[in-house]
């Protein structure tokens, strides 16, 4: 017993010096490399107690806040996750009665309805709870559709656009030029998967505009069947890593990824689609049903709209919704 006690005293140990080093160490040499562009900044949360984040082994990296009595609760899908911290910032400053008190999910919006279809429970890694949202953003199409089905109270409350490029490794190893050389066959790609990543049905039809159906097959059929297309799990984070470990040379991704990579410093850089090839996405929100907090939801809903809101989402690409 007391050798397994001081095995365990010493994998304790090993774990928190692990843990306390891992943000200077990742600024240096990120190992893998494993998500290196957060460093707590997505966590408002205080006190946040002990502090466990093991590089590549325990990361939590689209679960941000504290669970214990939140009071606003926000599943984004997440294509701005690395616009979040500021928003949420910015909105507990001129609300200071959520400042820590608001937890927010990031993963694919089909993933957050499987969520939400689950009574808010979800199982990461060994660890399970439930987390029940107040409002639901992703495309303006599946909010309207969620709010169709009874699961969302509309209306829908559209407020930036985002459009497609082409992110690949700041050296372009594979001369990536147009969405006509993903089809090649020597290209290994990472493309968001179709079943629950809603920026894949934008993805096949810029394919189709460019190359009709044989390119869309070549990119979405083909390729993923002899293995150089890679499905991603969650595009925004996975397409910069796949990239910077060669795992591939180019991916498409919503333009606002990129710049925020090329931003950090990452070795990212991307490829411009042309407008007449390109789609355009609205990005909505809208109350879940049944929330517990609807108050905080329409504030969150009024600010995500405000002036200074929108010049957050102008910092990565975003532009503000014109529509009527």
């Amino acid at each position: 017993m007391r050798d397994f006690r001081k095995t365990l005293l010493a994998g304790c140990a090993l774990a928190l010096a692990l843990a306390s080093g891992a943000r200077a160490e990742d600024a240096k040499s990120p190992p893998g490399p494993f998500p290196p562009w957060q460093h707590g900044d997505n966590n408002d949360a205080a006190p946040r107690g002990l502090p466990f984040t093991v590089p590549e082994v325990d990361v939590l990296a689209d679960f941000h806040g504290s669970l214990d009595d939140p009071k606003l609760v926000l599943f984004v899908g997440g294509n701005y996750f690395f616009a979040m911290a500021p928003l949420v910032k910015a909105f507990e400053a001129s609300h200071s009665e959520y400042k820590g008190r608001i937890f927010w999910e990031t993963i694919p919006p089909g993933l957050l309805v499987k969520q939400m279809e689950a009574g808010g429970t979800v199982t990461v890694g060994n660890m399970t709870f439930t987390v029940k949202p107040d409002a639901y953003f992703a495309g303006l199409k599946k909010v309207e559709e969620l709010i169709g089905e009874g699961k969302l109270v509309g209306p829908a409350v559209p407020y930036v656009t985002n459009t497609l490029t082409i992110m690949v490794p700041k050296d372009n190893p594979a001369s990536v030029k147009t969405l006509s050389d993903l089809g090649k066959p020597n290209i290994r790609l990472a493309m968001p998967n179709p079943e629950f990543e809603g920026i894949a049905r934008q993805i096949k039809m810029s394919l189709a505009k460019v190359g009709g159906q044989a390119l869309e097959t070549a990119v979405y059929d083909t390729k993923v069947k002899d293995g150089s297309t890679l499905l991603t799990h969650i595009h925004h984070r996975q397409t910069p890593l796949f990239l910077m470990q060669g795992r591939a040379q180019a991916g498409v991704t919503w333009q606002s990824e990129a710049l925020f990579q090329e931003q950090v410093g990452n070795p990212i850089r991307h490829v411009d689609i042309p407008d007449s090839d390109n789609a355009t996405a609205i990005y909505a929100g809208a109350p879940v049903k049944g929330a517990q907090h609807p108050e905080a939801a329409k504030a969150w809903l009024a600010f995500i709209r405000s002036p200074e809101a929108l010049q957050i989402f102008e910092r990565y690409g975003f532009k503000p919704y014109r529509g009527g």
